[in-house]
């Protein structure tokens, strides 16, 4: 994906798991399980997704050197969870449409710029969604270019930096992945991922 194409990609997003949020919230309740984040519970799911959102929403803004000045928000309420959803995700989308892509920010990876803010927080959105229409049990197809892009920043980013050194010698195993052509041009998402706290 093109850089400019992540901003409008994770409104998107935003709005996808937003709703489906409040769907699962009204059909299965608060305390609903996710299926794809053993021991989380809907309100867990909201909640760190708006955590999160806040988190990168500061680093943005501040362009603070690292995280050691960050403040993490209060808990909120369970029947505050969505309106607490729907402030970060539009604070991170304002923040983020004023933010050169090429601005130099903290982050966890080696690359360290608003674009790289911009990918991950687009593919951290996406795997949550699909998190809460497990929920659902109305998991959708998510578009074909922003699942390439999520299988493309797994090998650039992800696995360097949970084997730094590559892999285990006496563990290596090869494997190979086959893609099947779909008309309307959506993937289906992984079912396995990895997660990250931020």
């Amino acid at each position: 994906m093109d850089v400019d194409e992540y901003l409008p990609a994770l409104e998107k997003t935003n709005a996808r798991f937003a709703a489906a949020a409040a769907e699962a919230v009204l059909a299965h309740g608060w305390r609903a399980p996710v299926p794809g984040c053993p021991g989380w519970r809907l309100a867990d799911l909201v909640w760190h997704l708006s955590e999160v959102q806040h988190f990168w929403a500061w680093v943005v803004r501040t362009r603070a050197p690292d995280p050691s000045t960050y403040v993490a928000p209060v808990r909120r309420p369970d029947d505050e969870l969505l309106g607490w959803l729907t402030a970060q995700n539009a604070e991170l989308e304002t923040v983020l449409a004023g933010a050169d892509p090429h601005s130099r920010v903290w982050t966890w990876a080696p690359q360290q710029d608003v674009a790289f803010v911009l990918r991950r927080q687009l593919q951290e959105a996406t795997v949550h969604t699909v998190d809460v229409e497990q929920v659902l049990g109305d998991v959708r197809p998510i578009a074909t270019d922003v699942g390439l892009d999520g299988l493309d920043e797994w090998l650039e980013v992800m696995v360097p930096g949970a084997l730094p050194d590559g892999p285990p010698r006496a563990r290596t195993r090869s494997f190979s992945m086959r893609s099947t052509p779909v008309p309307s041009g959506p993937c289906s998402p992984a079912a396995g991922r990895s997660r990250s706290p931020r």
